[in-house]
């Protein structure tokens, strides 16, 4: 990938902060003593509690997100479309990752249908797919669920397309959240290529060493 400057590969994959207030105001010096980590956090990632598939209540951005390498993705239990395939690939992701996944990093499907997919379903469906400890399902209130989705880019620019959930965007989305470094790749893609993608975002080695991370 060519060179390119923090803000620039942010914007690239729509993870930048809001444009500063055009006036010299007490909210242009709010924003420009904000860290650009901080503005992420505002707009991207709402503190929103969500429940696991086994059966815990976590808080979005506070548990999930906050000082990890993260890969997330939108599925629900009965799709018959792309859901399958993204998940066996996660599931290899998973495999090839070995023991760092629960450790430095961290994999979460958020369900597009949380009024079925409670956390019983949600864990009859992660057996079936053989995830392990560091991979979580979540469920949630179906207003917070559609909240996260949007702020997370997961929507279809065709209004009628969006509300089709049979037709939800497979993509993941993942990043390193203190480095503030984020990406995209199709969920359908070779499981290699997203583990490199994955990785592409890694951990300094020195940092990676601190974690107890492989190499």
């Amino acid at each position: 990938m060519p060179n390119t400057n923090r803000r620039n590969l942010l914007a690239m994959f729509g993870l930048v902060g809001d444009d500063p207030p055009a006036r010299d105001s007490k909210e242009q010096r709010k924003w420009l003593d904000t860290s650009p980590r901080e503005r992420i956090r505002q707009r991207y990632f709402p503190n929103i509690e969500l429940t696991t598939h086994e059966g815990r209540r976590v808080l979005f951005y506070d548990d999930l997100i906050k000082d990890k390498l993260v890969v997330i993705n939108f599925m629900y239990a009965d799709c018959e479309g792309v859901c399958p395939t993204i998940m066996l690939n996660l599931a290899r992701v998973q495999k090839e990752l070995g023991q760092r996944v629960g450790r430095d990093i961290f994999i979460y499907s958020l369900t597009l249908r949380p009024e079925k997919d409670t956390p019983k379903v949600l864990n009859d469906y992660a057996k079936m797919h053989g995830v392990k400890p560091g991979w979580l399902l979540l469920t949630g209130k179906p207003d917070d669920i559609e909240t996260i989705r949007r702020r997370l880019g997961f929507v279809d620019p065709d209004p009628k397309l969006d509300r089709d959930r049979s037709n939800h965007i497979g993509n993941l989305r993942y990043g390193n959240e203190p480095l503030t470094r984020w990406g995209t790749c199709p969920g359908m893609a070779d499981a290699d290529f997203i583990v490199k993608s994955i990785l592409w975002l890694d951990w300094p080695e020195e940092e990676r060493s601190k974690k107890g991370g492989q190499k």
